[in-house]
């Protein structure tokens, strides 16, 4: 494999000078082979010669993989700012980072990272009395990638069982501990995926996986999802299977949870991201039977409350924007379902504690929330500490105090205590952070998308910003699987902040800002409305002379990346740069990794028909890369351990990307070694790809020099 031929180094060559001032580095790209892979569907021949980089274990990838980042190293190590970035963003870091707090036992539990560790840490108290460290996940892994995921106490608090991931995967493993004596108190779990971790009583849990794959477990398909309980005590090798061992019972996705009265087992089985079958056992009568409340997949329920056997469901079937409904658990089918809090035009969030429902609502991607007592009565709308996202209201019943969270675009998130009987609230914790809120504004937008559909996007800047076309933008969006995007702060967008950058986030179709009529309106053959909307986006920003297409970036991650690929093949002359992440881009194969036939309810499979096949190869960002077309600056970024949206997408469109592409702008793939899909990354890394990300947008918008050098303190470039 030919590796690195030539990269022109700031002073050793003279370089040409493109993009205003700015001297650009030349560089060639590593040569990738082609093969003769040829795919047929519906008697269309599509090429896949690139498709030998999908064997993740092959010495031959791992070899490309080295080849490409020593490309974009030697690239990123010449922007002259990037060091200034790591910098300022360790500073931005470094703060103290405190979650809101759970009590479980005798104990009051909460998360606290002291600035810059690489995963935060979890601490206890007794009452009012001195913290103690319960659990350090930076003792997992010296270098840090091995993450706490999943944490569930048993009913009286006395045993904890917590799952790790290791280098970012999504297979995880379970630890038991003796909470009192902080003691592990048996054999790890093992081959464990897509699972919470439920109690029963102390006795043992529930949680799900699937049989071990053939092959590579981070690329290998995974489609039967199984429900084991664990009994404390026994070998993993005994636990006992619950669901899922059935052909009938096959589903991909399947969970379990315990009611807080530890009467019921609720099992929620589903094929796709979207709907669910909803099952209940009553655990309090012996070898009682699994009996089905919806035997289909129409709809997504799930039951969040239990008085007795009168079951709270919240449901979006007949109610796309949700509502909560009661049923006797004796029959607990749809005929006999009575509205609790009705559907609203407003999607409803619902949560639970302290004897109370707290309604949340969003209005526009913006919080809203009431309280309502246990018969369905209104007690009061909450007033919140301002416009922007709240979250949190959840507890055990018999708490009298709960703690919520609330944030914006510009305003870190601080805590709050909460009293469920007076509705009075105080400061619980505010992060003190070297950035002053005061300084920025957000603004709520609507703009108009292709087919006339008003889309409302939130943008945020420095108060007295001019637009003059010339300010440093990044459009971020996602658009799909009925995910909302709403208000919240982000230290590392604060950089861009700071150096005179517009942060703007529209509410695109395919999430679920405005129900499940607006999940829908951007999946399968109208997956084009989500790419549309942003496109349109991006032209109201340049129309409005936030930007121009010379300030422009485009980012978003995994379905964002998928719109990120989407956008800049489409339109590549619409923006500088261009930032997919962990990106979905290969939409004729998807289906084939891991747990990605799930996505099918979003995308439709090339499998389905030929009409499906044709829409998404009209798309598909790898199938879309034309010949001697110039592209925008484009890195792309991906994890090597990324068994979700397995690096195989981000590596075939690099390599094509590369082979096509005209022009000088570079084209360049980061591959995070010993790294997932993103959770649990440590900070260390984080500062190291937000720097190179934000160095590579601003250097490839013509920067010299980073716009705002006086945030920089002492710091040289």
């Amino acid at each position: 494999m030919k590796r690195l031929i030539a990269i022109a180094v700031f002073g050793s060559i003279l370089l040409s000078c493109e993009n205003k001032s700015t001297s650009k580095m030349t560089l060639d790209y590593p040569e990738t082979h082609k093969v003769d892979t040829v795919d047929t569907y519906f008697n269309t021949e599509v090429p896949d010669p690139y498709r030998w980089l999908e064997d993740d274990r092959s010495a031959e990838t791992e070899s490309w993989v080295g080849a490409q980042n020593e490309a974009t190293f030697s690239f990123l190590d010449n922007i002259p700012y990037r060091e200034a970035l790591k910098s300022r963003l360790k500073e931005l870091l470094d703060y103290e980072k405190l979650g809101t707090p759970f009590k479980e036992g005798a104990y009051t539990y909460f998360y606290k990272n002291d600035g810059l560790q690489n995963q935060s840490v979890l601490y206890r108290r007794v009452g009012e009395g001195p913290a103690e460290v319960f659990l350090d996940p930076n003792t997992f892994a010296e270098d840090g990638t091995t993450s706490l995921a999943t944490l569930s106490f048993s009913k009286d608090g006395s045993l904890a069982a917590y799952s790790i991931s290791e280098g970012g995967s999504d297979w995880r493993k379970i630890i038991v501990m003796h909470a009192e004596r902080m003691e592990i108190v048996e054999d790890t779990l093992v081959d464990i995926k897509f699972s919470g971790i439920s109690w029963k009583g102390q006795e043992g849990f529930y949680y799900s996986s699937y049989d071990k794959p053939k092959g590579s477990e981070l690329s290998a398909k995974t489609d039967q999802h199984k429900v084991y309980y664990h009994k404390i005590g026994t070998p993993q090798k005994a636990d006992q299977l619950i669901y899922g061992g059935d052909p009938g019972e096959k589903h991909r996705y399947v969970g379990a949870s315990v009611s807080e009265d530890d009467r019921y087992l609720v099992i929620s089985a589903s094929n796709t991201t979207s709907g669910n079958k909803l099952f209940l056992q009553d655990l309090s009568v012996a070898d009682a039977p699994i009996i089905p409340i919806l035997n289909h997949e129409d709809s997504d329920s799930y039951m969040i409350e239990n008085v007795g056997s009168k079951l709270y469901i919240v449901t979006d079937l007949d109610a796309p924007n949700q509502r909560i409904i009661t049923v006797d658990a004796s029959n607990p089918t749809p005929e006999h379902w009575v509205d609790f809090i009705p559907e609203t035009e407003h999607v409803l969030n619902p949560s639970t504690g302290g004897g109370y429902f707290f309604a949340e609502y969003m209005m526009d991607a913006l919080s809203k929330v009431l309280q309502y007592d246990y018969d369905g009565n209104l007690v009061r709308e909450v007033s919140l500490p301002g416009i922007g996202s709240a979250g949190g209201f959840q507890g055990k019943i018999d708490q009298q105090d709960l703690y919520f969270s609330f944030t914006n675009y510009s305003t870190p998130g601080s805590s709050y205590k909460y009293n469920v009987q007076t509705g009075d609230y105080e400061v619980y914790w505010k992060p003190e952070i070297d950035f002053d809120p005061t300084q920025y504004e957000s603004n709520q937008v609507f703009y108009t998308s292709a087919d006339g559909t008003r889309i409302p996007m939130m943008i945020t800047y420095k108060k007295g910003l001019e637009f003059n076309g010339k300010n440093p933008t990044i459009l971020y969006g996602y658009g799909g699987f009925n995910i909302s995007l709403t208000p919240s702060f982000s230290a590392v967008n604060a950089i861009w902040l700071e150096q005179g950058g517009v942060y703007a986030v529209p509410n695109l179709r395919g999430g679920g800002e405005y129900g499940k009529d607006w999940h829908n309106a951007g999946t399968k053959m109208s997956k084009q409305n989500v790419f549309d909307d942003f496109i349109a986006a991006a032209e109201y920003l340049i129309q409005e002379s936030y930007t121009s297409p010379e300030y422009l970036a485009i980012r978003g991650g995994s379905n964002g990346g998928l719109l990120v690929g989407a956008v800049m093949t489409q339109r590549p002359e619409l923006m500088k740069v261009a930032l997919p992440a962990v990106g979905v881009l290969d939409m004729l194969r998807y289906h084939t990794f891991t747990s990605g036939a799930g996505w099918s309810y979003d995308y439709g499979t090339a499998e389905d028909s030929d009409e499906m096949f044709q829409y998404l190869k009209g798309y598909s960002p790898l199938h879309n890369i034309k010949e001697g077309v110039a592209y925008p600056a484009t890195l792309i970024t991906t994890g090597d351990h990324d068994d979700r949206v397995v690096p195989a997408h981000s590596f075939k469109f690099a390599a094509t990307l590369q082979e096509k592409h005209k022009g000088t702008e570079p084209v360049l793939i980061r591959i995070e070694t010993n790294a997932g899909h993103g959770a649990g990354t440590p900070i260390s890394k984080t500062i190291e790809q937000y720097a190179d990300i934000f160095g590579f947008t601003l250097y490839n918008m013509g920067f010299e020099s980073l716009p705002n050098k006086a945030v920089f303190k002492d710091f040289k470039e």
